[in-house]
């Protein structure tokens, strides 16, 4: 089993002040090897048939409404599923969630990891890796703490990789922005966007 995993809006709570109002962590959940293979040489083809350079990452924001659609069609076509963790800020009543980005980030990606309905087990995980080399060791530490006892095994081992790098990250970006667009309900583009991928949708929970 291998789990991408991206976020989409950010950690912050100052939404008065432009932050989003919704954060989306987002599991693409393959239970095959190939299957993950065949998906990354099928975005990679599409960036070529879209003319975009090789190196060019597939982002949510700032991508055009005719990339967002191209790309979840292409990936709409492959054996995956997704979970994602809805997370509305305005709900949270820890002051430890509310005033720490780096403990905001690291209990909702434990959160998706734990409560998977048992769907997730003894995982290979790849999470855009971002932060400090001092924050990401310790992230890392806290997942497989919280994560694995002796009774249940949830991660086999977790990596920060370079979503520059790895399409499957993207594809964990382009489908947390998609939910969270549909989520907020404020682009009348928000349901061409989730129809496409709703099928692929094992779970989708709100934070409360």
């Amino acid at each position: 089993m291998l789990v991408f995993i991206d976020d989409s809006g950010d950690p912050s709570l100052n939404i008065e002040k432009g932050a989003s109002k919704f954060f989306v962590i987002c599991c693409v959940v393959f239970d095959d090897d190939l299957e993950v293979e065949k998906t990354a040489v099928a975005i990679k083809e599409l960036r070529r048939k879209l003319k975009f350079s090789d190196r060019v990452e597939f982002k949510f924001n700032g991508s055009s409404f005719k990339t967002r659609i191209a790309f979840l069609q292409t990936i709409k076509l492959f054996s995956f599923k997704i979970r994602a963790l809805v997370v509305d800020k305005r709900k949270i009543k820890s002051d430890q969630l509310k005033n720490d980005k780096q403990s905001f980030y690291s209990y909702f990606i434990k959160m998706i990891l734990r409560y998977s309905g048992g769907s997730i087990v003894n995982a290979k995980v790849k999470i855009d890796g971002s932060g400090d080399r001092i924050f990401r060791k310790r992230f890392l530490t806290y997942l497989r703490k919280e994560l694995n006892s002796k009774q249940k095994k949830i991660v086999k081992n977790v990596r920060l990789v370079d979503s520059k790098t790895n399409v499957l990250i993207q594809t964990a970006d382009m489908v947390a922005g998609t939910i969270r667009r549909y989520k907020e309900k404020e682009k009348l583009d928000a349901p061409k966007y989730w129809n496409i991928i709703k099928n692929k949708i094992d779970d989708c929970w709100d934070f409360k």
